[in-house]
Parts: C-alpha cells; sequence; structure tokens
C-alpha cells in the first residue's frame, strides 16, 4: 500500500490557489482541465517535496474544483492538513497579513491552526522543534474552531 494524495474541494479555486501557493508557499505541479467532467484538478506540493513530486507524480494535494456551484459541508470532520514549516511566526505573520484569520495561534512557538477559504483545518508545526515564545503570538486568543 502507498499514499497517493489528500483531496479536498474547493469552491474559488483563484482564492484557493491565493491561499495554498501564494500564502502558504505550496507549488503547483500538474493542473487538469476536464470539459467533459465540467471541473479543474490542481496538483500541489510542499517546497521540500517539490522535485519529488514532479520525478514520482506524487503530489501531496490535489484540489477539485467543479465548476457547476455545489454545497461542501464537512470541514472539522474531515479532519485537518498538517505543514512542517521553516518559521511558525513569520508564515503565522504572513497569513494574517494576507487575511487569514489565526485560529489557534503558536502561544507556544510550536503549533498553530488556520483554516482555508473552504474551512479546511490547517495545522502548521515548527520545524526541528519550539521556537521561543513570543508576542503579539503568547498573548492571542483562539479564535473561532480549528
Amino acid at each position: 500500500m502507498e499514499y497517493v494524495h489528500t483531496m479536498v474541494r474547493v469552491k474559488n479555486l483563484e482564492a484557493s490557489m491565493k491561499f495554498y501557493c501564494d500564502l502558504l508557499g505550496l507549488h503547483e505541479v500538474h493542473r487538469q482541465d476536464s470539459e467533459k467532467g465540467r471541473f479543474t484538478l490542481v496538483f500541489l506540493a510542499a517546497p521540500d517535496q517539490l522535485e519529488e513530486a514532479k520525478e514520482t507524480k506524487k503530489p501531496t494535494i490535489e484540489l477539485t474544483y467543479n465548476w457547476d456551484p455545489e454545497e461542501y459541508t464537512g470541514g472539522r470532520n474531515f479532519g485537518h492538513l498538517a505543514f512542517r514549516v521553516d518559521d511558525i511566526y513569520e508564515l503565522c505573520q504572513k497569513l494574517q497579513d494576507g487575511g487569514v484569520v489565526i485560529n489557534r495561534p503558536p502561544r507556544c512557538g510550536h503549533m498553530a491552526f488556520v483554516r482555508s477559504p473552504d474551512g479546511i483545518s490547517i495545522e502548521l508545526i515548527q520545524k526541528n522543534g519550539s521556537l521561543a515564545p513570543q508576542e503579539p503570538w503568547v498573548s492571542m486568543e483562539n479564535t473561532g474552531s480549528w
């Protein structure tokens, strides 16, 4: 058995690409449009996994955008996606500056949670342990659910 990828459905492909690529820093590996099926698939990989994903054709996330509007439910019962990051404070600041709510701030310097434009819970984990706690994160309360 071999893990391939995680698929999430998105309502707004442009907003999702901004979140996953521009703000989180993932890279598009491959895109497939299906005129007959009326959908677009966008395969993404984290920077550290980009070359392997291109070589093996095994990205970590598949965004599925259905051209005809649908209402998706699920959110928290999906669980979450998790990414190990170089500097959790720097990334949380970038996300916050980009309009993303930090639902569970990185008070401990190790872990934070945010949500994608479609409500998918995203866990951010500091690479190589924890950073020293620092403001404004230490004093920041949780917002919403994560």
